[in-house]
């Protein structure tokens, strides 16, 4: 017999006739072979010793395309993180903010040509060119702000308001004045700056660079008080010195009412004027701004009346009512001796900055 026959039982039930089966309708496309477990070899590769008719594929070549993923994945997770970690630790060295440099300051004693008048700090401050004066903080005003090149005018704002704290610390707080407080003073200052601060209370000195009364106006307690509130005129300014550095001018002027330290405050006469001018060159850099606090730079201060021999690097030494500079002026200076140079500076009190003449009672 040829070909096929049909089973005696003949076709079973379930199969279309004609002997054809179910697997006919399925292809083994390319892809399907390529995915089998087990690859039949080559004839040439069956011929050689014990080769076997068949070898199994890898798995994974297999999955060669979700493996080729994760290892992609892994490949940019890595740089990813790569890139963080250079981009929080690289080897390029940030550049140092620049140190505050040293305040430079002038302290200026202004001897008054005659007796200094008293009388009451009402009929005084009428009398003197500080009649138009406003009383304390209001005083010291801020300019209108506008923005720089390269600072805000948010970052303007604040650099003024932190000029204008300082100067209220440290020209019109009792505490301060006479108390002999400088917390509220240091504070507002760069830390560059707290080594020169304290050695000028330390160790004050006529030296350009550590007297106590370049950082603020401050009265022996033992010697003066207080005997009204002070009056203040005068200007604030502001300009961008560089890309990175904003700077402040500050010229005020401050009249003081005093009387002899226990005379009471029921006294109403006995009250004289003392004058302060200050001019102070503030710097600010961005951190300053954001720390809230400044550099001062220079302080260039007058002040009177007192006499030219007193040194006024730790306290002011005001000439009350009644009291008259001597003749005497500073001591001598010698060229040839070495060490720190410590030439004091002394002006005169100018008449028309004091109180005029009170009207004759007739």
């Amino acid at each position: 017999m040829t070909g096929r026959g049909e089973p005696p039982e003949g076709t079973p039930e379930g199969l279309p006739s004609g002997g054809e089966d179910e697997y006919r309708s399925v292809v083994f496309d390319e892809s399907f072979v390529r995915a089998a477990r087990l690859q039949e070899f080559s004839a040439q590769e069956r011929m050689g010793h014990h080769a076997r008719a068949v070898r199994s594929r890898s798995a994974f070549s297999l999955r060669s395309g979700p493996k080729q993923a994760f290892v992609l994945v892994v490949l940019l997770l890595m740089a990813f993180g790569t890139a963080i970690y250079m981009g929080v630790r690289h080897p390029y060295v940030t550049p140092e903010t620049p140190k505050a440099e040293p305040a430079r300051m002038t302290v200026i004693p202004l001897a008054p040509q005659g007796a200094v008048q008293g009388g009451s700090a009402a009929d005084l401050f009428a009398r003197s060119p500080a009649a138009q004066f406003r009383i304390g903080a209001e005083g010291v005003n801020l300019p209108a702000v506008r923005r720089t090149d390269h600072f805000a005018d948010s970052q303007v704002t604040t650099a003024l308001t932190t000029a204008k704290d300082y100067i209220v610390e440290s020209s019109l707080d009792p505490d301060v004045l006479i108390g002999g407080v400088v917390r509220p003073v240091r504070v507002l200052l760069a830390p560059d700056q707290f080594e020169q601060f304290d050695r000028s209370f330390d160790a004050p000195a006529d030296d350009g660079r550590h007297a106590a009364t370049g950082w603020l106006v401050r009265f022996d307690a033992s010697k003066v008080t207080l005997a009204d509130r002070v009056r203040v005129q005068g200007t604030l300014a502001y300009a961008e010195a560089s890309a990175g550095v904003l700077e402040v001018v500050a010229d005020h002027t401050f009249t003081y009412a005093l009387r002899p330290a226990g005379a009471g405050t029921g006294a109403a006469t006995g009250v004289s004027l003392f004058t302060v001018r200050r001019e102070l060159h503030f710097r600010f850099d961005q951190e300053d701004l954001r720390q809230h606090r400044l550099e001062l730079r220079i302080a260039y201060v007058q002040a009177g009346p007192q006499a030219c021999s007193d040194d006024a690097a730790a306290v002011l030494r005001p000439l009350l009512a009644g009291k008259q500079a001597t003749a005497q002026g500073p001591a001598g200076t010698d060229p040839y001796a070495t060490g720190q140079a410590t030439a004091s500076l002394c002006g005169t009190l100018a008449a028309s900055s004091q109180p005029s003449p009170a009207p004759r009672r007739s």
